[in-house]
């Protein structure tokens, strides 16, 4: 099976958009692709059809390859808790809760077994496969356990791109020195180099490639320039570099940013609304006085919750709302708005017990049963259908009679001023209508005239960014990574001695 295998120099080179655009020119050759990440480490999560989870990043991939998001693209996902251990979710379930240092012994051959078995179930469906590694290939600490990276390109045999992040500054000491630390048959394997994240004027890079190309003996295959889309982020270290451009917005909206953010993806469509100013915020800052806050997704309910109490956050959110000001939950962020979120287990962290916001009329208790489902569900209010996900530990009760935003009257209350909103249902923003319904509220509250409603789903809206990501990869990628993905032409590289 054609293979392609996408590592970087370190975390946050650009793999997964890469992967993302490399997935999308493929299936434009008339092909049928996949993506592959066999063990991420992320709190965004997505629910397959089948009522799984793998990482977002990955259900992004899949739809960039026009294609279903499964569970077996994603085998391992690693939600960290705190307290130094992780969620272990394998092939879609959790199964188990790690620390760093017992998941060698625990889970590496479970987890190698998984990832194999994966592997050979795409090879069966698609006539490609696009590999994204995770972190840098070349830890020489953590390389006996890595699952992810090289052990997977020599499974595959799979000519594999190496990625720097020319912006972070030292990118040909990255390049060199992962090449250096990697075993002879792994850097046999290194068939170009893709410089991403660049700024300025491309001339001005051109001796230091020819440089990097003479020394190394492997080509560089592309410098693709810093992007300016918006694409959906992989974990919260792409949230400090989002800068909210909208000068003439009218509806500002702030997200907190607790210690445990998950699904903040949930956010997206609003923040590629041209009307919004979407902007998230840590918990020592101000507030300010926004049309709205939104509480997001956490791993740890408890110890967030904890950290809104600590920082002083949750007396200026409980300040804010005396004065009018709307709130909005997600999921655990939904959790956080009742009366008390109890953990008589410690399921999700070392905290049983903590008071929440008492903003919402609700009672949460962790259990053991984890809820993972794709959901669509009739709103109560504008009667329209809605989809999206639940991915949550823990049962809400109402503690009075409340108003409902569904049929299902568990993934959601509003209360009876519309100023506090919480629901369970993640992507409930991409449902357009609304999306629209909502931000409506917000401008009426303000005085500003509605907003059409009868709009697409944020679907359509990602397809032209995923297009417009292939567009700008693929203009800056060269004659040489043509090649790659014309699996007859692949002439191995010769094997340079270590510098």
């Amino acid at each position: 099976m054609p293979s392609l295998m996408i590592v970087g120099t370190t975390s946050h080179a650009g793999k997964s958009l890469l992967t993302a655009a490399i997935c999308r020119i493929l299936v434009r050759k008339g092909t049928s692709v996949t993506p592959f990440k066999g063990q991420n480490m992320a709190l965004n999560a997505y629910v397959t059809k089948t009522g799984g989870e793998i990482g977002h990043a990955q259900a992004v991939q899949a739809w960039a390859a026009k294609t279903t998001p499964k569970i077996e693209m994603n085998p391992i996902l690693l939600k960290p808790q705190g307290d130094m251990t992780s969620q272990v979710i394998l092939n879609g379930y959790a199964v188990g809760t790690t620390s760093a240092a017992a998941y060698y012994e625990d889970y590496f051959s479970k987890g190698w077994d998984a990832i194999t078995a994966a592997l050979e179930s795409l090879k069966n469906s698609y006539d490609w496969l696009v590999c994204e590694g995770a972190g840098s290939p070349a830890e020489i600490n953590l390389k006996h356990r890595d699952l992810t990276n090289m052990r997977v390109a020599k499974y595959l045999k799979a000519p594999t791109l190496l990625v720097v992040d020319i912006d972070r500054g030292g990118s040909f000491a990255h390049v060199v020195g992962t090449l250096q630390l990697l075993d002879p048959d792994e850097r046999a394997l290194i068939k170009g180099v893709i410089i991403n994240k660049f700024r300025g004027q491309k001339s001005l890079l051109d001796s230091g490639i020819t440089w990097l190309e003479n020394y190394t003996g492997i080509p560089v295959v592309g410098v693709i320039p810093w992007l300016k889309l918006q694409m959906p982020a992989e974990d919260s270290l792409d949230l400090l570099e989002r800068r909210s451009s909208k000068p003439d917005a009218e509806i500002e909206i702030k997200v907190l940013r607790v210690p445990r953010i998950a699904n903040f993806t949930d956010f997206d469509p609003l923040e590629a609304e041209t009307t919004v100013s979407l902007k998230y915020i840590s918990l020592d800052e101000s507030l300010g006085t926004p049309d709205a806050v939104i509480l997001p997704g956490t791993k740890t309910t408890i110890e967030d919750l904890a950290a809104l109490f600590y920082s002083g956050m949750a007396q200026q959110l409980k300040e804010y709302f005396a004065k009018g000001g709307t709130i909005f939950g997600i999921c655990g962020g939904f959790q956080m708005l009742g009366k008390e979120v109890t953990d008589p287990e410690c399921l999700e962290g070392t905290i049983p017990y903590h008071v929440g916001l008492d903003l919402l009329p609700l009672s949460t208790e962790m259990t053991p049963e984890k809820i993972i489902r794709q959901r669509e569900v009739m709103t109560t209010q504008a009667g329209i259908i809605v989809t999206g996900y639940e991915i949550h530990q823990g049962v809400s009760k109402y503690l009075e009679p409340c108003q409902t935003l569904f049929e299902d009257t568990t993934l959601g209350i509003v209360n009876s001023t519309k100023t506090v909103w919480g629901s369970y249902l993640h992507g409930l923003f991409e449902n357009g209508i609304w999306r629209r319904e909502w931000l409506n509220h917000l401008r009426v509250k303000k005085g500003l005239s509605p907003l059409v409603t009868d709009i697409p789903n944020y679907a359509q809206a990602r397809e032209t960014l995923l297009d417009s990501l292939a567009d700008a990869v693929e203009a800056n990628l060269d004659e040489r990574f043509q090649a790659l993905i014309r699996p007859n032409t692949l002439t191995p590289h010769p094997l340079t001695p270590s510098p």
